[in-house]
């Protein structure tokens, strides 16, 4: 069954548009301010005031600038945190995101070579070719991902490796790199389907790593190897020089965690997904032979719990979110009534978080860390958060986040496992059930 728009279709709908008495004041202040300032509800800063039961102090927000890093500056704003308090350091001591970056891009192209390799077989425009192909890397990434990295790599600290034009704007350095990347996916499944050697096969993607490690040199600089940290406490300004340090010595001495302690919670309330399974997502993750991308899904309610457990202890919260929704980010603003889009329009806009999920109208884009909570009776109703997009948004880089938009929009916390349930502790030991490459709970923050 077809249905073609009339004229007498439009000359309805125009005709219904001319009987609302509002349609031309609204018409005006949407054309004239847009649709955000046209529907921006001036309560929702009274409502979401920056002041909270438990906070942590953090120091300075960080600045990813023009890249999709907020992963990795989430994470390891979760590491400095702990950092700053033990060792005394000043608030605007960072570890080094270019250093991580640096590595992460080198080793997601020996993991697209991988993936390549194991899809050759497929012709070109079969699904999941497309989808390696549509992105073969890019900056972003999972909390798994980068303790995959950290594993492999360790860290060092942000005047080891300080920032660069490319990793502060990281869209030309994408541009070629994925445009080698397609051409030796090309060579590489010419390769298998004509049944070359495994050796010859190896040469060829060594030969390409090469190329890869260059190019990632010559944008970011050559990742440091052995550095001296020095740094001046902030209470008593005495002088520290650490000398002869490797990036694994630097983490084991001065981060210190044990990474298979911290794990991924998801919420997706998805008909797909039971709760207290846990999942992972094929063809998902960086180093090959490293850390696998794995999320226990839980519900609301518990996972909350588990982020209200480590803000208390005094651990910040690595997490997820869909951020662009009903943020105002001048204000520092996430709640469901920043913006009245429906009263606006006089539509109606909702979707539960399952139906969200399921028909592309929301996932997880961007992560941030929880550093405060405010309860009232026991139960949540506001929620700090650590921005990484520098001091000038929100208050000095902090947003609040309402609990209502957590619950709508929030979907992954990274939680120590010390705070986990005897029986969440049990779920998360399970095999994960393996998602589709595009799956919504695959998305890189």
């Amino acid at each position: 069954m077809t249905f073609a728009i009339s004229h007498d279709d439009i000359n309805e709908f125009a005709k219904d548009y001319h009987n609302r008495p509002e349609a031309r004041v609204i018409e005006n202040a949407v054309t004239k301010n847009g649709v955000k300032a046209a529907s921006f509800n001036w309560h929702s800063i009274a409502d979401n005031d920056p002041h909270f039961s438990i906070e942590l102090h953090t120091g300075d927000v960080a600045d990813q600038k023009q890249s999709g890093r907020c992963w990795l500056f989430a994470a390891l704003n979760t590491m400095r945190h702990e950092m700053q308090q033990k060792f005394n350091l000043p608030d605007n001591f960072e570890l080094s995101q270019s250093y991580q970056f640096f590595w992460d891009k080198f080793e997601k192209a020996n993991y697209f070579y991988e993936n390549v390799l194991k899809t050759a077989d497929l012709d070109h425009d079969d699904r999941r070719v497309a989808w390696l192909m549509e992105t073969p890397q890019g900056d972003g990434g999972q909390w798994d991902m980068l303790c995959a990295l950290i594993d492999k790599y360790g860290v060092v600290p942000q005047s080891a490796m300080p920032e660069s034009f490319n990793s502060n704007r990281s869209d030309g350095i994408n541009d070629v790199l994925n445009n080698q990347l397609r051409h030796d996916a090309v060579i590489l499944r010419q390769l298998a389907q004509n049944k070359a050697s495994e050796a010859q096969i190896n040469d060829t993607r060594k030969s390409m790593l090469n190329n890869v490690y260059r190019m990632l040199s010559y944008a970011f600089g050559e990742p440091v190897q052995n550095f001296d940290f020095e740094y001046r406490t902030k209470k008593d300004k005495k002088f520290h020089r650490d000398a002869s340090l490797t990036p694994q010595t630097f983490f084991k001495k001065y981060v210190g965690w044990n990474l298979a302690d911290y794990i991924s919670i998801i919420n997706a309330p998805t008909a797909d997904k039971q709760y207290g399974k846990t999942y992972t997502i094929d063809m998902l993750g960086n180093v090959v032979g490293g850390r696998q991308v794995k999320h226990l899904n839980l519900s609301m309610d518990d996972f909350k719990q588990l982020a209200i457990k480590q803000l208390k202890a005094g651990e910040s919260v690595w997490f997820g979110s869909d951020v662009i929704k009903y943020s105002e980010t001048k204000q520092g603003i996430m709640a469901l009534n920043t913006y009245d889009y429906s009263a606006l329009f006089d539509t109606d806009l909702d979707m539960t978080k399952a139906q969200a999920l399921d028909y592309g109208e929301s996932m997880m884009d961007h992560a941030m860390v929880l550093t405060g909570v405010d309860l009232v009776d026991g139960k949540p109703t506001k929620w700090k958060v650590e921005n990484s997009w520098g001091p000038k948004v929100g208050t000095k880089g902090y947003f609040v986040m309402s609990d209502a938009w957590m619950d709508k929009y929030c979907y992954q916390v990274v939680i120590n496992q010390k705070y986990l349930s005897d029986e969440q502790r049990k779920q998360e030991a399970q095999e994960p059930i393996v998602l589709k490459p595009w799956d919504p709970m695959g998305t890189l923050a």
